[in-house]
């Protein structure tokens, strides 16, 4: 028999990454002296790989997590494994098997990421045989107080090249004419963005986002130095060459005006959880159908039984979560699963509490 499905906590899962930052991830979890390094992201309830060049292990970027009020962890996969229906879903697991289906990471960069891109899922499973591509959105939480600009993000060519200028660009690293095809997108907290397959991006320093994405860490990085680093050939273009990255490219324009209207993804009221609660979407299936993305303001006790497994990440106010035996407090940038089949669980917030909650695609 299946074990019962129980509230899952996420402690932290820091992974490397060939940019900077981190330094705020270091202080959310208490650290004595935090800095930024190669330890800029935060993988939550992840069943992926990181693909990084020399890596220590082949299990960088798979979650632990700690069932119920159990205190030590376990790995997040053989969790799943052992009561997938319970955990995801019986319609998820008929459609995508034993996995989440979807990515979520916390990202604090301190420094511009390389300029790249990542293959929409048709081309990753007809040319790499890889099940999922890379489409991403950010869910913009904070920006650094010490930031010394306005904050933004690379998000499309707004001025594309040609190929061939665009293969130049890259073979002579020629970074002034590449970041000429740019304009900086601003950025403020609470904004989405949702970056398809294909389209060139570069998120800007100082931003600490959530990212949601499709279950992959394919990228291919058409800068090749940044912040005292030089990618390896193996961490640029996927062991695949130049030429044949340039067809994952979106050439078309991406004007201020297509921003607004397909990338920038403002809130929609979805329903009310309870008399002053209520929840948004903010990426649903007319947007992507890789992820879905929403978020609730609780301002008081409210009891939610949900029939979908989901990531949440409380993103302001505190207050408690209740399932059967279990009561976990929830604290700013807290972390945890919701199973499938948990049953009737309940929220008692001290201040307005606001979760943002990652699913997979709709089964």
């Amino acid at each position: 028999m299946a074990p019962p499905a129980q509230i899952l906590r996420l402690p932290p899962n820091r992974v490397w990454r060939t940019y900077l930052g981190g330094r705020e991830l270091d202080r959310l979890a208490g650290t004595p002296a935090p800095l930024d390094a190669h330890f800029p992201e935060d993988w939550i309830a992840s069943t992926t790989r990181a693909l990084n060049p020399n890596a220590a292990t082949l299990t960088e970027g798979l979650s632990s997590v700690c069932v119920g009020s159990d205190p030590v962890p376990r790995n997040f996969a053989d969790v799943l494994a052992a009561a997938p229906e319970n955990y995801l879903g019986a319609a998820h697991v008929a459609r995508f098997g034993p996995t989440p289906q979807v990515l979520v990471k916390l990202l604090d960069p301190s420094i511009r990421l390389h300029f790249q891109v990542h293959p929409t899922a048709a081309f990753a499973q007809r040319y790499l045989d890889a099940p999922s591509g890379k489409t991403e959105a950010y869910h913009i939480l904070a920006i650094r107080d010490d930031l010394p600009h306005e904050p933004y993000l690379y998000l499309g060519f707004q001025r594309p090249p040609t190929r061939a200028a665009l293969r130049r660009m890259i073979e002579t690293q020629d970074l002034a004419a590449l970041e000429a095809c740019f304009d900086k997108i601003p950025v403020n907290v609470g904004d989405t963005f949702i970056v398809p397959g294909g389209v060139p991006h570069a998120l800007g320093p100082g931003l600490l986002l959530a990212e949601i994405m499709e279950p992959s860490d394919l990228a291919v990085r058409f800068e090749f130095e940044r912040g005292g680093y030089t990618l390896p050939e193996s961490a640029r273009f996927m062991d695949r060459g130049l030429e044949f990255c340039l067809d994952i490219f979106d050439l078309s324009p991406w004007p201020a005006q297509r921003i607004l209207a397909e990338a920038l993804c403002p809130p929609r009221r979805a329903r009310a959880l309870g008399p002053d609660s209520f929840q948004d979407t903010l990426i649903g299936p007319e947007r992507t159908s890789c992820f879905r993305i929403r978020k609730s303001y609780v301002r008081g006790p409210i009891q939610r039984n949900e029939t979908e497994g989901f990531i949440g990440i409380v993103t302001a106010g505190s207050g408690t979560l209740t399932a059967g035996a279990t009561t976990l407090p929830l604290h700013p940038f807290d972390k945890f699963f919701v199973p499938a089949a948990l049953g009737p669980w309940q929220l008692q917030p001290s201040s307005t509490l606001e979760l943002l909650e990652c699913l997979s695609p709709k089964a």
